[in-house]
């Protein structure tokens, strides 16, 4: 084969390459030349991905369960990836800003899309058996969904309802000591914390907390109003954190209730999650009114907010069980 001007040129480059750095180029070179050609299960891994789910017990739905909370797990990977690059860039501009959050956007879509595996996907009578052997292991444990709530808003919007406006000039430290989900997983009975909760913050609350200081100036709602303040054309930047606050803060949090509502309403004592947690009160939008950007929505879309999704999704479930 001769050798064109353009393979010379390259050549020539990788020569460059190599000698910046003190290399050998004709050893890289022998490298490449012994080495196997690449396949698309050993890129990915893709047996060892296979081999990860382990059901704890013999019910064949389980394993649906399993692979989608992983899946769901790896979308948030793919989230964090890129509220990492926002955060990190070191000239953002209100484009780059936009086009990352609007992937934010695609990827929290095919997981709200895709949800109905959940409410839908697995016989009543199979989960409500395998969910006792997961005990006390719980959704609400994801690390990476808390640590996108953190790099997408200003803190205090995390902060329980109740306390927010008593701590809006409080350290990061006091303020997560009323972080909202601390009030989520509370025992039915007795109102304490559920082991649930308390494994979770053993694990991260001192990541969160390093996180969520770390993000201080430049998680979503602050980046937003740098840029503004730059005179930058924000409006484009507007509308995919409205859909963003929307999948967040309402359309993911009512998939789940609606998956709870199929699985744990029993009339007249509603089913505990597998936490022992209080889902009815922790999952529905309208109660906890958590908003990441207030400066987005009007006063009227804040007083209503998730009250008519809730509401469809009550209606729809009615309409399901009617004969």
């Amino acid at each position: 084969m001769e050798l064109t001007p353009q393979i010379k040129d390259k050549l020539d480059q990788l020569q460059e390459k190599y000698a910046a750095m003190g290399q050998d180029m004709s050893a890289y070179l022998d490298g490449l030349l012994y080495a196997d050609f690449l396949t698309y299960w050993d890129y990915i891994h893709l047996d060892t991905l296979l081999s990860l789910q382990s059901p704890k017990t013999p019910f064949p739905d389980e394993e649906i369960f399993i692979m989608y909370h992983q899946i769901t797990e790896l979308y948030f990977k793919l989230s964090l990836h890129e509220c990492r690059q926002i955060a990190e860039h070191p000239n953002l501009t209100a484009q780059f800003i936009t086009d990352r959050v609007k992937r934010i956007n695609a990827y929290f879509n095919a997981l709200t899309t895709s949800f109905e595996v959940m409410v839908n996907g697995m016989e009543k009578e199979q989960f409500l058996k395998f969910r006792m052997s997961l005990l006390p292991a719980s959704g609400f444990q994801s690390g990476q969904y808390r640590m996108i709530e953190i790099s997408a808003a200003s803190f205090i919007q995390l902060v329980d309802k109740s306390k927010r406006s008593d701590l809006v000039t409080a350290t990061i430290d006091e303020q997560f000591e009323h972080i909202y989900w601390k009030f989520g997983a509370t025992e039915l009975a007795t109102g304490k914390q559920t082991l649930t909760l308390k494994q979770f913050i053993n694990k991260y609350a001192a990541q969160f907390r390093q996180l969520a200081k770390d993000r201080e100036h430049t998680n979503f709602s602050a980046l937003y109003h740098k840029l503004a303040a730059e005179g930058q054309d924000v409006s484009a930047l507007a509308e995919e954190l409205r859909k963003l606050d929307l999948y967040v803060n309402v359309e993911w949090p009512l998939s789940h209730y609606k998956s709870a509502v199929r699985y744990l309403e029993k009339d007249p004592v509603d089913i505990a999650a597998t936490g022992g947690t209080n889902w009815q009160k922790y999952l529905p939008p309208r109660f906890q009114k958590r908003i990441f950007y207030p400066f987005l929505w009007t006063e009227d879309q804040m007083e209503e907010w998730g009250k008519g999704w809730v509401l469809s999704v009550l209606k729809t479930l009615k309409n399901e069980q009617q004969p």
